[in-house]
């Protein structure tokens, strides 16, 4: 199964997918360390463009074709980033779930967002001000939405478990 998470910066959604793979013995493929990476390497002349989703597209499906779980945790704000995330299901024959999380309380997020440190190496997070002008495509089919000013990682994780029809720490082998 690919679990595809997407939502702005400081909601929670690397905190959750985190916390899903581990209950679920899943496969974490997270775009925000691939792009720190490849901007690490320094073989770039110019800014990672869609490289980071290309290799993370990449990663995941070579893990669902062994029979992993993959949980794909990346902002995704783009159309033609979630088609490409469920064009790699569908070339692995696997499921997919789409998976929104959002901050609904405004201050709630910004807070986060101004005090959150970074836990990647280099990478620079980006400021309030960047994230409340990105620009994020609507939804063209529903994905399953989790509001974090509402609950707890645990809370949100259980939740999501029960949405997906799992048991926790169910291995991908057994589905």
């Amino acid at each position: 199964m690919l679990i595809i998470f997407s939502g702005l910066p400081g909601t929670g959604k690397t905190t959750i997918a985190r916390a899903l793979a581990k209950r679920l013995a899943a496969v974490h493929v997270r775009v925000d360390t691939v792009e720190q990476n490849i901007r690490a390497s320094a073989m770039l002349k110019s800014g990672v463009g869609p490289a980071g989703y290309m290799v993370g597209y990449g990663i995941a499906e070579d893990n669902l074709t062994l029979g992993n779980t993959v949980i794909a945790d990346s902002v995704n704000c783009l159309k033609v980033t979630r088609d490409a995330w469920l064009s790699v299901a569908r070339r692995s024959a696997v499921p997919a779930v789409e998976i929104e999380i959002i901050c609904s309380d405004k201050n709630e997020h910004r807070r986060r967002v101004e005090t959150r440190a970074t836990d990647v190496q280099g990478l620079r997070k980006p400021t309030w001000e960047e994230i409340t002008a990105r620009h994020y495509d609507e939804w063209g089919q529903s994905p399953i939405v989790i509001d974090t000013a509402e609950q707890d990682v645990d809370q949100s994780v259980s939740k999501l478990i029960s949405k997906l029809g799992l048991r926790q720490n169910q291995r991908s082998q057994d589905f």
